[in-house]
């Protein structure tokens, strides 16, 4: 072979005989595999590095993980949702959501950028039309809900956020025509109820209920329950990772945003009330975009080890934890009404994860109970005849 290169290139130097000789000449093609030693993309890392905040939680044991995620999960959600509660405490802020979800777009831009610079892997997978079409749905989502807080409780929302679960079984049946089992219908039945039954308790103690919150966080759950769906399949299509997908969806949105408040003047009225109280705003929504940023990392941490049946549960006793909180900080009227329709809306969470983890929970069937009670009645019986 390297005579015959040697002697096309000889060939090649004649004047006419360059282009013939390129035509006929052979390509090859050469594959480098880089060394355990060399700095690999983290979209091929192996399955066990799981690092969060620079952290690697693969040095660590099973328990250890496990005690950091849900240290981690508790910390700074408990965290952000009390700012964000706090935020809309200020007098004279509820009417400027659109604004603090401005604001706490480009804080998550920033963070984005700044994890993005961090890895090697700088470039953009995901195609831009998708990115918009996610940063719409993000806008939807995070817009609606931080504008529903305005309207209504803060427990209140957090009950409506756990029930994501209604608009994707009513999209699944009326959109992809699926089916579900009898499991999934209570898990909705007692979702709905719950619901149902907190925002009539809502509607009854406080004074400031307004419909409008109640369909604002409905668009909101819904616009949520779709984009889940959209970010799996393009980060599972194009292979991106979690820092492009906060880099560019947020920032887009930063944009659809910015955009509407200008279109609309909502931007200099909430411009001049939050320059009168940049601590009470700006600072607070610093520290809300935070700990909401790293909140998801310990999330995502929580999912890739343990599954998403643990992280399910920690997120939900997460939540029970942030309305009792809620309660304790911050003075609302209250009513046992609240603890029987949030107990009924756990129930149907427990449901729907017991749905889909049939086969990793196994429940005694009330045959198997009855026949279990009546084969220890007859033992019962029979030694008291012996």
């Amino acid at each position: 072979e390297k005579q015959a290169e040697d002697n096309n290139s000889a060939e090649c130097s004649e004047p006419g005989a360059m282009d013939l000789k390129f035509a006929s000449s052979r390509k090859y093609i050469s594959i480098s595999v880089p060394s355990k030693s060399q700095a690999m993309s983290p979209h091929i890392k192996s399955v066990d590095d799981v690092v969060v905040l620079g952290m690697n939680l693969s040095k660590f044991s099973k328990p250890a993980q496990f005690f950091i995620c849900v240290s981690g999960v508790f910390l700074f959600y408990l965290i952000y949702g009390y700012l964000q509660e706090l935020i809309f405490s200020v007098e004279g802020f509820k009417p400027f959501g659109w604004y603090l979800t401005l604001v706490q777009f480009g804080f998550y831009s920033i963070f984005g950028l700044i994890e993005l610079q961090l890895i090697q892997d700088k470039r953009r997978r995901i195609p831009g039309k998708t990115y918009m079409i996610i940063a719409f749905l993000t806008v939807g989502t995070m817009g609606l809900s931080n504008t529903s807080l305005g309207y209504l409780n803060y427990p209140t929302q957090v009950i409506f956020k756990c029930c994501k679960l209604i608009p994707v079984m009513i999209g699944g049946v009326f959109i992809q025509g699926k089916r579900y089992n009898i499991v999934d219908v209570s898990a909705a039945l007692c979702m709905s109820l719950g619901l149902i039954w907190f925002t009539l308790a809502d509607s009854t103690v406080a004074p400031n209920f307004n419909l409008t919150g109640v369909i604002l966080i409905s668009l909101a759950l819904c616009a949520d329950a779709v984009i889940g769906n959209v970010q799996e399949k393009a980060m599972k299509l194009h292979n991106g990772s979690n820092s492009e997908m906060v880099l560019y969806s947020y920032s887009i949105g930063f944009v659809y945003i910015l955009f509407g408040l200008t279109c609309t003047s909502g931007l200099s009225p909430a411009v001049t009330f939050c320059s009168k109280h940049p601590v009470q705003t700006y600072g607070y929504a610093f520290l809300f975009s935070l700990t909401g940023y790293f909140g998801i990392s310990f999330v995502l941490a929580l999912i890739k080890i343990f599954g998403a049946l643990l992280a399910v549960t920690v997120t939900t006793g997460r939540k029970a934890m942030t309305i009792v909180l809620s309660f304790l900080f911050f003075a609302k009227p209250f009513t046992l009404q609240y603890v029987w329709s949030g107990l009924l809306v756990v129930l149907g969470i427990f449901l729907n994860v017991y749905s889909k983890n049939m086969d990793k929970i196994k429940l005694p069937s009330l045959l198997g109970l009855w026949k279990k009670s009546v084969e220890e009645r007859k033992s019962r019986t029979l030694s008291q005849t012996v």
